[in-house]
């Protein structure tokens, strides 16, 4: 079972990912934030769970909801464990899902997914519940944490500017982000601090584009063209600027 498990799911066995020895402490490869979000209604998990115990969970879960555990992971809606129990009694047992469900959560893979963006979905694949701005900032950084160790290259810039998008797509004001998402970790701050200093810039030129906008009385096409603008971006632009300004 473990083998085939390895070969459909190879990122569980990545260093990052995979279950400490038993003479290892345990200490949580993600922020508290991200992974509580995914598992906060189920109940304390084994303190050691073993692999024959954890794997044919994980391989149970992708061939029951492939569209939601299998090649392509999606961000999970909250409740998830107890949709599971209640759907299948005689499938899973709590710790054991408990357990498969919190290394699910920590892999690089889905961490991917919900630093996207995504909708958090349910057992059918059906999108029920924006991600919230705070667990795809604390998935970014983890993410970003992650691939530093493996790279030469200084990843700080890309980060930056991923959250920057973020920030854009959570339709809040920089300072309201910030105050959202910032933690206790110094370092994370100071990055965040930096997109925001791009962020507060990107809002001020949006502003600005509206309040042109507004003055010209073109349409949208009329005015990119009067600018040498891409229409579709300059749409972009004056919405962002509207729910900010809401």
């Amino acid at each position: 079972m473990i083998e085939g498990f390895f070969a459909r799911f190879p990122e569980f066995f990545m260093t990052e990912t995979t279950l400490p020895s038993p003479s290892e402490p345990v200490e949580p490869a993600v922020p508290v934030v991200v992974a509580a979000a995914e598992v906060a209604d189920a109940p304390a998990a084994p303190k050691r769970p073993t692999r024959p115990d954890v794997f044919p969970v994980l391989e149970k879960m992708a061939e029951l909801y492939p569209q939601l555990f299998g090649a392509v992971f999606r961000p999970m809606k909250r409740g998830i464990f107890q949709d599971l129990l209640e759907t299948h009694p005689d499938v899973f047992e709590r710790d054991s899902l408990k357990a498969a469900l919190s290394l699910h959560t920590r892999s690089t893979r889905y961490l991917t997914a919900v630093a996207s963006g995504e909708d958090r979905h349910d057992l059918q694949g059906k999108a029920v519940e924006a991600m919230a701005p705070e667990h795809v900032h604390h998935a970014l950084l983890e993410v970003f944490r992650r691939r530093q160790t493996r790279s030469k290259e200084d990843l700080r810039p890309k980060l930056i500017q991923r959250i920057v998008v973020a920030w854009e797509a959570s339709g809040l004001s920089p300072l309201a982000y910030a105050e959202l998402v910032r933690s206790r970790d110094e370092a994370a701050n100071a990055v965040l601090d930096e997109a925001m200093v791009e962020a507060e810039a990107r809002a001020a030129k949006t502003e600005a584009l509206l309040q042109a906008f507004k003055a010209s009385g073109k349409t949208v096409e009329v005015f990119a063209d009067m600018y040498g603008m891409d229409p579709r971006a300059v749409s972009r632009m004056l919405a962002r600027a509207s729910a900010v300004n809401a």
